[in-house]
Protein backbone atom coordinates (compact mmCIF):
# COMPACT_ATOMS: atom_id res chain seq x y z
CA UNK A 1 0.00 0.00 0.00
CA UNK A 2 1.42 3.28 -0.53
CA UNK A 3 0.43 5.64 2.11
CA UNK A 4 1.59 9.58 2.52
CA UNK A 5 4.31 10.68 1.30
CA UNK A 6 5.05 14.75 3.13
CA UNK A 7 6.02 14.50 6.77
CA UNK A 8 2.77 15.11 8.89
CA UNK A 9 4.93 16.53 11.71
CA UNK A 10 6.11 19.73 8.94
CA UNK A 11 2.09 20.53 8.65
CA UNK A 12 -0.55 22.44 10.52
CA UNK A 13 -3.48 20.58 12.43
CA UNK A 14 -6.06 20.84 9.65
CA UNK A 15 -3.68 19.27 7.29
CA UNK A 16 -3.03 16.59 9.12
CA UNK A 17 -6.68 15.96 9.78
CA UNK A 18 -7.14 15.53 5.75
CA UNK A 19 -4.38 13.37 4.95
CA UNK A 20 -2.18 11.92 8.08
CA UNK A 21 -2.49 8.07 8.23
CA UNK A 22 -3.57 7.41 4.76
CA UNK A 23 -2.86 4.32 3.45
CA UNK A 24 -4.26 2.96 -0.23
CA UNK A 25 -4.60 -0.33 -1.64
CA UNK A 26 -3.17 -1.04 -5.62
CA UNK A 27 -6.45 0.53 -6.73
CA UNK A 28 -5.40 4.22 -5.41
CA UNK A 29 -8.48 5.00 -4.27
CA UNK A 30 -9.20 8.67 -3.11
CA UNK A 31 -11.45 8.17 -0.09
CA UNK A 32 -9.57 5.60 2.49
CA UNK A 33 -11.17 2.52 1.79
CA UNK A 34 -13.21 0.37 4.73
CA UNK A 35 -11.57 -2.56 5.42
CA UNK A 36 -14.45 -5.03 6.34
CA UNK A 37 -12.71 -8.26 7.45
CA UNK A 38 -12.08 -10.07 10.99
CA UNK A 39 -8.56 -11.82 9.60
CA UNK A 40 -6.15 -11.87 7.00
CA UNK A 41 -3.91 -14.80 5.49
CA UNK A 42 -0.32 -15.03 5.50
CA UNK A 43 2.00 -16.09 2.83
CA UNK A 44 3.58 -18.97 4.89
CA UNK A 45 3.47 -20.13 7.94
CA UNK A 46 6.59 -18.23 9.07
CA UNK A 47 5.02 -15.20 7.79
CA UNK A 48 2.49 -15.95 10.29
CA UNK A 49 4.78 -16.76 13.24
CA UNK A 50 6.79 -13.50 12.54
CA UNK A 51 3.16 -11.49 12.55
CA UNK A 52 2.63 -13.18 16.23
CA UNK A 53 5.78 -11.92 17.49
CA UNK A 54 5.39 -8.52 16.33
CA UNK A 55 8.46 -9.00 13.75
CA UNK A 56 6.59 -8.62 10.70
CA UNK A 57 4.48 -5.33 10.73
CA UNK A 58 1.31 -6.39 8.59
CA UNK A 59 -1.82 -7.37 10.04
CA UNK A 60 -2.95 -10.29 12.07
CA UNK A 61 -6.60 -10.22 13.76
CA UNK A 62 -9.48 -7.28 13.86
CA UNK A 63 -8.97 -7.69 17.18
CA UNK A 64 -5.48 -6.57 17.22
CA UNK A 65 -5.30 -4.11 14.41
CA UNK A 66 -6.97 -3.41 11.39
CA UNK A 67 -6.26 -1.67 7.81
CA UNK A 68 -9.12 1.29 8.83
CA UNK A 69 -8.48 1.24 12.69
CA UNK A 70 -4.85 2.12 11.58
CA UNK A 71 -5.51 4.78 9.38
CA UNK A 72 -7.58 6.48 12.00
CA UNK A 73 -5.05 5.67 14.81
CA UNK A 74 -2.46 6.93 13.03
CA UNK A 75 -4.33 10.09 11.91
CA UNK A 76 -5.39 11.05 15.52
CA UNK A 77 -1.81 10.64 16.43
CA UNK A 78 -0.52 12.94 14.17
CA UNK A 79 -3.40 15.64 15.15
CA UNK A 80 -2.38 15.48 18.63
CA UNK A 81 1.03 15.53 18.13
CA UNK A 82 1.32 12.40 19.98
CA UNK A 83 3.79 9.18 19.32
CA UNK A 84 1.07 6.35 19.06
CA UNK A 85 -2.88 5.96 19.14
CA UNK A 86 -5.31 3.29 20.07
CA UNK A 87 -8.68 3.04 18.92
CA UNK A 88 -11.50 1.28 21.30
CA UNK A 89 -15.42 0.47 20.64
CA UNK A 90 -16.10 3.23 23.08
CA UNK A 91 -15.04 6.31 25.33
CA UNK A 92 -15.83 4.41 28.38
CA UNK A 93 -13.84 1.54 26.95
CA UNK A 94 -10.48 4.23 26.48
CA UNK A 95 -11.20 5.24 30.32
CA UNK A 96 -11.02 1.81 31.72
CA UNK A 97 -8.64 0.54 29.57
CA UNK A 98 -6.19 3.47 30.38
CA UNK A 99 -6.95 2.94 33.85
CA UNK A 100 -6.72 -0.46 34.17
CA UNK A 101 -3.70 -1.12 32.41
CA UNK A 102 -1.49 1.12 34.37
CA UNK A 103 -2.40 -0.19 37.95
CA UNK A 104 -2.42 -3.62 39.62
CA UNK A 105 -3.75 -5.09 42.87
CA UNK A 106 -2.06 -2.63 45.85
CA UNK A 107 -2.20 0.40 43.85
CA UNK A 108 -3.83 4.20 44.60
CA UNK A 109 -5.16 6.24 42.21
CA UNK A 110 -6.48 9.82 42.34
CA UNK A 111 -8.93 11.37 40.73
CA UNK A 112 -10.76 14.93 40.66
CA UNK A 113 -14.64 14.23 42.16
CA UNK A 114 -16.20 15.83 39.27
CA UNK A 115 -16.56 13.35 36.69
CA UNK A 116 -18.74 12.06 34.02
CA UNK A 117 -21.20 9.32 35.57
CA UNK A 118 -19.77 6.41 34.28
CA UNK A 119 -15.98 7.70 34.82
CA UNK A 120 -16.44 7.85 38.61
CA UNK A 121 -18.07 4.42 38.65
CA UNK A 122 -14.89 3.45 37.39
CA UNK A 123 -12.27 5.01 39.61
CA UNK A 124 -14.69 4.93 42.54
CA UNK A 125 -16.54 1.31 42.51
CA UNK A 126 -14.81 -0.47 39.68
CA UNK A 127 -11.14 -0.46 40.65
CA UNK A 128 -11.34 -1.11 44.22
CA UNK A 129 -13.21 -4.53 43.45
CA UNK A 130 -9.48 -6.00 42.39
CA UNK A 131 -7.64 -4.35 45.06
CA UNK A 132 -6.55 -0.79 43.62
CA UNK A 133 -7.71 1.85 46.25
CA UNK A 134 -9.18 5.72 45.18
CA UNK A 135 -9.03 8.90 46.85
CA UNK A 136 -11.44 11.70 44.85
CA UNK A 137 -10.48 15.29 45.38
CA UNK A 138 -11.47 18.68 44.32
CA UNK A 139 -9.87 19.09 40.89
CA UNK A 140 -8.86 22.98 40.69
CA UNK A 141 -7.22 22.52 44.60
CA UNK A 142 -3.59 21.42 43.69
CA UNK A 143 -3.06 21.28 47.47
CA UNK A 144 -5.68 18.67 47.41
CA UNK A 145 -3.82 16.49 45.18
CA UNK A 146 -1.20 16.78 46.89
CA UNK A 147 -2.58 15.65 50.43
CA UNK A 148 -4.08 12.70 48.62
CA UNK A 149 -0.84 11.25 47.52
CA UNK A 150 0.10 8.09 48.99
CA UNK A 151 3.34 5.58 48.39
CA UNK A 152 1.58 3.64 46.39
CA UNK A 153 0.06 6.12 44.17
CA UNK A 154 -0.04 5.28 40.61
CA UNK A 155 -1.98 6.91 38.41
CA UNK A 156 -4.07 10.29 38.44
CA UNK A 157 -6.99 10.89 36.48
CA UNK A 158 -8.96 14.48 35.94
CA UNK A 159 -11.45 15.66 33.41
CA UNK A 160 -11.14 19.69 32.41
CA UNK A 161 -13.73 20.47 31.54
CA UNK A 162 -14.93 18.51 33.63
CA UNK A 163 -18.64 17.08 32.66
CA UNK A 164 -21.29 18.52 33.22
CA UNK A 165 -20.21 21.63 35.63
CA UNK A 166 -16.85 22.88 33.06
CA UNK A 167 -15.22 22.91 35.81
CA UNK A 168 -11.48 23.28 34.32
CA UNK A 169 -7.61 22.72 36.30
CA UNK A 170 -4.66 23.14 36.27
CA UNK A 171 -3.39 20.43 33.64
CA UNK A 172 0.31 21.40 33.94
CA UNK A 173 0.20 21.63 37.63
CA UNK A 174 -1.57 18.40 38.21
CA UNK A 175 1.13 16.65 35.93
CA UNK A 176 4.09 18.64 37.75
CA UNK A 177 2.73 16.85 40.95
CA UNK A 178 2.79 13.39 39.63
CA UNK A 179 6.20 13.54 38.11
CA UNK A 180 6.73 14.47 41.51
CA UNK A 181 5.43 11.32 43.11
CA UNK A 182 6.46 8.61 40.32
CA UNK A 183 2.65 8.97 39.02
CA UNK A 184 0.88 8.90 35.36
CA UNK A 185 -1.43 11.53 34.57
CA UNK A 186 -4.81 10.64 32.44
CA UNK A 187 -6.46 13.29 30.50
CA UNK A 188 -10.15 13.12 29.55
CA UNK A 189 -9.88 16.05 26.70
CA UNK A 190 -13.19 15.08 25.22
CA UNK A 191 -14.87 18.77 25.96
CA UNK A 192 -12.26 20.57 25.05
CA UNK A 193 -10.93 18.38 21.89
CA UNK A 194 -7.66 18.50 20.68
CA UNK A 195 -8.25 21.86 18.56
CA UNK A 196 -8.52 24.00 21.59
CA UNK A 197 -6.43 21.77 24.36
CA UNK A 198 -3.39 19.85 24.34
CA UNK A 199 -2.29 17.76 27.47
CA UNK A 200 0.30 16.04 25.80
CA UNK A 201 2.27 19.36 25.88
CA UNK A 202 1.26 20.40 29.26
CA UNK A 203 2.60 17.19 30.90
CA UNK A 204 -0.11 14.70 30.55
CA UNK A 205 1.19 10.94 30.16
CA UNK A 206 -2.45 9.81 28.50
CA UNK A 207 -4.84 11.29 26.87
CA UNK A 208 -8.69 9.60 26.52
CA UNK A 209 -11.19 10.43 24.29
CA UNK A 210 -14.77 9.07 23.87
CA UNK A 211 -14.93 10.07 19.59
CA UNK A 212 -18.56 9.28 19.80
CA UNK A 213 -18.43 13.24 20.80
CA UNK A 214 -16.90 15.82 18.57
CA UNK A 215 -14.40 13.32 16.46
CA UNK A 216 -17.46 11.57 15.08
CA UNK A 217 -19.35 14.76 15.58
CA UNK A 218 -22.92 13.67 14.02
CA UNK A 219 -23.99 11.65 16.38
CA UNK A 220 -23.41 8.28 14.15
CA UNK A 221 -20.50 5.94 16.01
CA UNK A 222 -19.43 4.84 18.94
CA UNK A 223 -15.44 5.05 19.89
CA UNK A 224 -12.61 5.74 21.77
CA UNK A 225 -9.09 6.87 21.42
CA UNK A 226 -6.09 6.81 24.24
CA UNK A 227 -3.18 8.76 23.01
CA UNK A 228 0.27 9.14 24.25
CA UNK A 229 3.82 7.84 23.76
CA UNK A 230 4.91 4.41 22.18
CA UNK A 231 6.69 3.16 25.71
CA UNK A 232 3.38 3.46 27.21
CA UNK A 233 0.86 2.79 24.35
CA UNK A 234 2.82 -0.85 23.09
CA UNK A 235 3.60 -2.45 26.18
CA UNK A 236 0.77 -1.26 28.53
CA UNK A 237 -2.66 -0.28 26.68
CA UNK A 238 -1.96 -2.48 23.29
CA UNK A 239 -1.17 -5.48 25.56
CA UNK A 240 -4.69 -4.57 27.62
CA UNK A 241 -6.50 -4.17 24.32
CA UNK A 242 -5.66 -7.49 22.46
CA UNK A 243 -6.02 -9.58 25.34
CA UNK A 244 -9.24 -7.79 26.34
CA UNK A 245 -10.85 -7.36 23.27
CA UNK A 246 -12.77 -3.77 23.30
CA UNK A 247 -11.96 -3.02 19.66
CA UNK A 248 -13.67 -0.45 17.45
CA UNK A 249 -15.13 -1.54 14.31
CA UNK A 250 -13.64 -0.96 10.91
CA UNK A 251 -16.90 0.64 10.20
CA UNK A 252 -17.00 2.91 13.09
CA UNK A 253 -13.05 3.96 12.40
CA UNK A 254 -13.77 5.07 8.94
CA UNK A 255 -17.05 7.18 9.71
CA UNK A 256 -14.64 8.93 12.09
CA UNK A 257 -11.82 8.90 9.58
CA UNK A 258 -14.10 11.37 7.25
CA UNK A 259 -15.40 13.07 10.22
CA UNK A 260 -11.95 14.34 11.61
CA UNK A 261 -11.63 16.36 7.54
CA UNK A 262 -13.70 18.69 9.00
CA UNK A 263 -13.11 18.84 12.83
CA UNK A 264 -11.72 22.18 12.64
CA UNK A 265 -14.74 23.76 10.37
CA UNK A 266 -16.94 22.10 13.31
CA UNK A 267 -16.07 22.66 16.60
CA UNK A 268 -14.55 26.38 15.74
CA UNK A 269 -18.23 27.24 14.51
CA UNK A 270 -20.23 25.45 17.53
CA UNK A 271 -17.03 27.32 20.12
CA UNK A 272 -18.17 30.27 18.12
CA UNK A 273 -22.12 29.61 18.70
CA UNK A 274 -21.50 28.61 22.13
CA UNK A 275 -20.25 31.83 23.10
CA UNK A 276 -23.27 34.12 21.28
CA UNK A 277 -25.66 31.42 23.72
CA UNK A 278 -23.84 31.90 26.98
CA UNK A 279 -23.56 35.91 26.21
CA UNK A 280 -27.48 35.74 26.00
CA UNK A 281 -27.96 33.01 28.74
CA UNK A 282 -25.58 35.48 30.79
CA UNK A 283 -28.51 37.94 30.99
CA UNK A 284 -31.44 35.94 31.97
CA UNK A 285 -32.38 36.67 35.20
CA UNK A 286 -33.90 33.30 35.88
CA UNK A 287 -30.40 31.34 34.93
CA UNK A 288 -28.59 32.65 38.72
CA UNK A 289 -25.46 31.00 37.31
CA UNK A 290 -23.88 30.63 33.74
CA UNK A 291 -20.64 28.61 32.92
CA UNK A 292 -19.19 28.90 30.11
CA UNK A 293 -14.90 28.34 29.68
CA UNK A 294 -15.20 31.55 27.06
CA UNK A 295 -16.08 34.12 29.34
CA UNK A 296 -13.74 36.08 31.95
CA UNK A 297 -16.04 35.19 34.99
CA UNK A 298 -15.13 31.59 34.60
CA UNK A 299 -13.66 30.44 38.08
CA UNK A 300 -10.82 29.48 36.48
CA UNK A 301 -10.52 31.86 33.75
CA UNK A 302 -6.29 32.18 34.38
CA UNK A 303 -5.97 29.18 33.73
CA UNK A 304 -8.34 28.98 30.92
CA UNK A 305 -6.16 31.99 29.13
CA UNK A 306 -3.31 29.83 29.58
CA UNK A 307 -3.99 26.00 28.79
CA UNK A 308 -6.82 26.32 25.87
CA UNK A 309 -6.38 28.02 22.67
CA UNK A 310 -10.37 28.48 22.43
CA UNK A 311 -13.66 27.50 24.48
CA UNK A 312 -15.42 24.69 24.88
CA UNK A 313 -18.83 23.89 23.15
CA UNK A 314 -20.56 23.01 25.79
CA UNK A 315 -22.37 25.62 28.03
CA UNK A 316 -23.98 25.13 31.95
CA UNK A 317 -26.51 26.83 33.88
CA UNK A 318 -28.59 26.62 36.34
CA UNK A 319 -32.41 27.38 36.42
CA UNK A 320 -33.84 29.08 39.23
CA UNK A 321 -36.69 26.80 40.84
CA UNK A 322 -34.77 23.27 40.99
CA UNK A 323 -35.77 19.83 39.06
CA UNK A 324 -40.00 21.06 38.39
CA UNK A 325 -38.23 24.38 36.29
CA UNK A 326 -35.66 22.61 34.71
CA UNK A 327 -38.49 20.39 33.22
CA UNK A 328 -39.93 23.01 32.20
CA UNK A 329 -37.40 24.40 30.10
CA UNK A 330 -36.22 21.62 28.39
CA UNK A 331 -40.03 20.10 27.54
CA UNK A 332 -40.44 23.84 25.92
CA UNK A 333 -37.71 23.57 23.59
CA UNK A 334 -38.50 23.31 20.21
CA UNK A 335 -35.71 23.23 18.46
CA UNK A 336 -33.36 21.93 20.85
CA UNK A 337 -33.43 18.30 21.59
CA UNK A 338 -33.57 16.53 24.95
CA UNK A 339 -30.51 14.09 24.38
CA UNK A 340 -27.05 12.56 26.62
CA UNK A 341 -24.78 13.11 23.95
CA UNK A 342 -22.89 16.00 22.86
CA UNK A 343 -20.42 17.57 20.51
CA UNK A 344 -23.10 16.90 17.76
CA UNK A 345 -23.88 18.94 14.67
CA UNK A 346 -27.45 19.23 16.41
CA UNK A 347 -28.20 21.26 19.23
CA UNK A 348 -28.60 18.96 22.53
CA UNK A 349 -29.57 19.46 26.22
CA UNK A 350 -29.68 17.23 29.24
CA UNK A 351 -30.78 17.56 32.64
CA UNK A 352 -27.44 15.92 34.58
CA UNK A 353 -29.02 14.96 38.10
CA UNK A 354 -31.49 12.69 36.29
CA UNK A 355 -29.83 11.25 33.71
CA UNK A 356 -25.46 11.24 33.51
CA UNK A 357 -25.55 11.61 37.15
CA UNK A 358 -29.16 10.54 38.37
CA UNK A 359 -26.84 7.30 40.67
CA UNK A 360 -25.49 9.51 42.56
CA UNK A 361 -26.68 11.01 46.30
CA UNK A 362 -28.11 14.64 46.36
CA UNK A 363 -24.87 14.83 48.54
CA UNK A 364 -22.88 13.69 46.23
CA UNK A 365 -24.07 15.11 43.70
CA UNK A 366 -23.86 18.72 45.67
CA UNK A 367 -20.21 17.93 46.10
CA UNK A 368 -19.85 17.57 42.23
CA UNK A 369 -21.50 21.23 41.85
CA UNK A 370 -24.50 19.27 39.98
CA UNK A 371 -27.40 20.70 41.42
CA UNK A 372 -31.04 19.86 40.64
CA UNK A 373 -31.32 23.10 38.75
CA UNK A 374 -28.09 22.27 36.39
CA UNK A 375 -28.23 22.17 32.36
CA UNK A 376 -25.62 20.85 30.54
CA UNK A 377 -26.28 22.44 26.67
CA UNK A 378 -24.29 21.16 24.12
CA UNK A 379 -24.05 23.83 20.87
CA UNK A 380 -24.53 22.41 17.51
CA UNK A 381 -24.16 24.25 14.12
CA UNK A 382 -27.78 25.74 14.08
CA UNK A 383 -27.55 29.43 13.25
CA UNK A 384 -27.38 30.97 17.19
CA UNK A 385 -30.37 33.50 16.53
CA UNK A 386 -32.41 30.29 15.93
CA UNK A 387 -30.81 28.74 19.22
CA UNK A 388 -31.43 32.05 21.27
CA UNK A 389 -35.25 32.19 20.11
CA UNK A 390 -35.68 28.81 21.57
CA UNK A 391 -34.13 29.77 24.79
CA UNK A 392 -36.05 32.52 25.31
CA UNK A 393 -39.75 30.90 24.49
CA UNK A 394 -38.69 27.56 26.73
CA UNK A 395 -37.62 30.15 29.58
CA UNK A 396 -40.76 31.84 29.09
CA UNK A 397 -42.37 28.18 30.95
CA UNK A 398 -40.10 28.49 34.02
Amino acid sequence: MSGFQVDAAALHPETRLVHAGTLRSQFGETSEALFLTQGHVYDSAEQCEARFLNKDPGFQYARFSNPTVAMLEARMAAFEGAEACRATATGMAAVTAALMSLVRAGDHVVAAQALFGSCRYVVEDHLPRYGVESTLVDGPDIAAWRRAVRPNTKVFFLESPANPTLEVIDIAAVAALAKEVGAKLIVDNVFATPLFQRPLELGADLVVYSATKHIDGQGRCLGGLIVGPEALIQPEIQTFLRQTGPAMSPFNAWVMLKALETLPLRVRQQAANARIVADWLLGQDKLPKVTFPGHPGHPQAEIIARQMSGPSTLVAFEVAGGKDAAFRLLNALRLIRISNNLGDAKSLIVHPATTTHQRFSPEVRASMGVGDGLIRLSIGLEHPDDLIADLKQALAAV
